[in-house]
Parts: structure tokens; C-alpha cells; sequence
């Protein structure tokens, strides 16, 4: 910990957290196989796949568990499924699956920020990233054109969103190396 982050006594402990739709287990290997190819051809970090249901939040961990397992107790599992590859305007969001904003995606959206008190200057845009970094916009239309390549049929792929993960993701850890699961919830049917 540098000098700068050290906790002086009486205070507690921050960090960013992020909550995080997981896609099913059966699923995974696909989704890394794309990235994989996306990353061996074009760089940047390796990350679990993940559908972000709540970006960089400050709170110490117990806020963060609490407010997470409060969110999970009021939703059910739902439906997702993808639209299209985009390509986004910053490094988190490079390439991603846009997936189509139904009201079932919307509103697990809407109940977490709420419970997380999240507020965001953009609407939630329900995406899957395939790829971060900073890229230009002609190599990001590349990647998006090589993902149709190494994924032909991942267009419309649906699939059911059943668990909810907590995370503690330093943005500023463009590598990801320190992020990290802080807990899993599985979600009632």
C-alpha cells in the first residue's frame, strides 16, 4: 500500500466494487475462447467474462456485502441476449456484446444501482466486453469484424443470467491483476 492510501486510525477502509452478471458456467469457455483470440491479436488485460450490472462504486467491504446480498435477495434470474459486437468509446468498453436492453435487463439494472445508490451521467447500456484498451477507432472496427470471424453465431446467442457476483475492481488497475471475486450470489428462479 503506498503512503498515500494508508488508514490512520478510526478510519475504514474503501475500495471500489463493481457487481457483475455472470454468464452460465457452460458458457464461459466460448465467451474466453473469443476473447482469447481477441486479446492474442490485439492486447490488453485478461478478465472473466461478465455482464457489469453496477460500475465503480467507493465503499468499505461490509457496505459493499451488505448492500450486495440486499440487491440479490429482490431479484430473479433473467433472460439476456446479444444484439450485436460493438465497440465502445473507452478502455473498459473497447469491444463488448451489446445485448438487447429488454425490460427484464433494464429493470435488474435499475434495482441494484438503486440499492447500490449508483448514479451514472450515461443510461445503463447492457454489455458483455470482449476486449479492453485504447484503441483506435479503425483497429477497434477490426477487432469488432474479427470477433464476427472467430464467433459467426454470436449474434442473438441468448442465455440465462443466474448469478450476481461482487467484485473489488481498481480502475486504475488497467492490467486487472488486482481485481478480485468478493462474493457469488445465486439468484431464484
Amino acid at each position: 500500500m503506498d503512503a498515500g492510501a494508508t488508514i490512520t486510525s478510526g478510519e475504514v477502509k474503501r475500495d471500489v466494487y463493481s457487481v457483475w452478471a455472470l454468464p452460465p458456467e457452460e458458457l464461459t469457455p466460448r465467451l474466453k475462447k473469443l476473447m482469447d483470440g481477441l486479446r492474442s491479436e490485439f492486447g490488453g488485460p485478461q478478465f472473466e467474462p461478465h455482464v457489469t450490472v453496477v460500475g465503480a462504486v467507493n465503499l468499505t467491504e461490509s457496505e459493499a456485502r451488505e448492500k450486495f446480498n440486499h440487491a440479490c435477495e429482490g431479484l430473479k434470474a433473467y433472460n439476456a441476449a446479444v444484439e450485436k459486437v460493438a465497440t465502445g468509446t473507452f478502455f473498459y468498453q473497447c469491444v463488448l456484446l451489446l445485448l438487447h436492453p429488454t425490460p427484464q435487463v433494464l429493470e435488474a439494472g435499475a434495482h441494484c444501482w438503486d440499492h447500490f445508490g449508483y448514479k451514472s451521467s450515461t443510461p445503463y447500456m447492457p454489455h458483455l466486453s470482449l476486449l479492453y484498451g485504447d484503441l483506435t477507432d479503425e483497429v477497434k472496427k477490426t477487432a469488432q469484424d474479427k470477433a464476427y470471424l472467430l464467433d459467426e453465431s454470436i449474434d442473438g446467442l441468448n442465455f440465462q443470467i443466474s448469478r450476481l457476483a461482487l467484485y473489488k475492481t481498481d480502475t486504475e488497475d488497467k492490467s486487472c491483476k488486482s481485481w478480485e471475486k468478493v462474493a457469488e450470489y445465486q439468484l431464484k428462479h
